[in-house]
């Protein structure tokens, strides 16, 4: 459930000297999609062997860091898909990969999103360049510099005694239910803004929080910090621009949840688990 041991990825800057090119890993986005084999297995990324062949234009490429000592590269691509590969999302990865490479994918698709956004100076405007020794663009002309974007977001389950309350977000496609969610303002302490976003999106009052774990979520730079909370009052009143529905649920009648990989159901699990 929750990932409490040392991550296997191991970030870095500056390729080692002795990194097997052949034995890398790639992830190649062409359109903001991933690069994979088409085949029906589990996707993967992009071998050092297959990249060296692949006919693309290679707009940029940035080393990642270390999986499993196994180098990894992330590659903003253009052109199209050549025959044997596809195109797919990074939320088509999810749940068929393990964790741990769904979280480097995801890694991959944030530090590209970032290389894209930072190519100006938010300053004075000028073309930025790559940090000697840091993950980080920096200004030739006034020498701001911009590290990768990530945005502190709370997730939070409540709970009523043998009840839970599970909400659908109105941008969902799905009938899918899931805890609360949102982003942390400038100023705020954590905890207040568990309180803040329950009560604008559901209209309800909570206690007792308690801190469970985190997660990187990459839709698109999120890190998302899990928490627990008792109902101490109010009625619910959904959110008309945020949520579609919001109801209290027990463990017998559950409707459509989130995956195993995702930190919601981590949440959801934990506390029925619990019971």
């Amino acid at each position: 459930m929750w990932p409490r041991e040392p991550d296997p990825f191991l970030p870095g800057v500056v390729p080692p000297e002795e990194v097997i090119h052949s034995e890398a890993w790639f992830f190649v986005f062409v359109r903001g999609e991933l690069l994979c084999m088409n085949d029906t297995g589990s996707p993967r990324p992009v071998t050092g062997d297959e990249y060296r062949w692949l006919d693309l234009t290679i707009s940029n490429e940035h080393y990642m860091g270390t999986y499993h000592n196994r180098a990894c590269y992330v590659v903003d691509a253009v052109g199209v898909a050549p025959e044997g590969y596809v195109l797919l999302g990074l939320r088509g990865w999810l749940g068929r990969v393990a964790a741990d490479v769904f979280y480097l994918a995801g890694r991959a698709q944030q530090i590209l999103d970032w290389q894209r956004d930072y190519r100006f100076c938010g300053r004075c405007g000028s073309h930025t360049q790559d940090h000697a020794t840091d993950r980080a663009r920096q200004c030739p002309d006034c020498g701001l510099i911009s590290y990768p974007r990530i945005s502190p977001s709370i997730i939070v389950l409540i709970h009523k005694g043998d009840s839970i309350l599970l909400a659908r977000n109105v941008a969902w496609p799905t009938q899918m239910y899931s805890t609360l969610a949102g982003f942390v303002e400038p100023g705020e302490s954590i905890e207040q803004t568990v309180h803040r976003e329950v009560m604008e999106e559901v209209n309800i009052e909570v206690g007792n929080i308690s801190y469970l774990g985190s997660q990187s979520w990459p839709f698109p730079n999120s890190l998302m910090l899990g928490f627990h909370a008792a109902y101490v009052g109010g009625e619910i009143k959904c959110q008309a621009d945020e949520i579609a529905d919001a109801q209290w649920f027990t463990k017998d009648a559950l409707p459509q949840i989130p995956p195993k990989t995702a930190i919601s159901r981590w949440l959801i699990d934990d506390y029925l688990d619990k019971l």
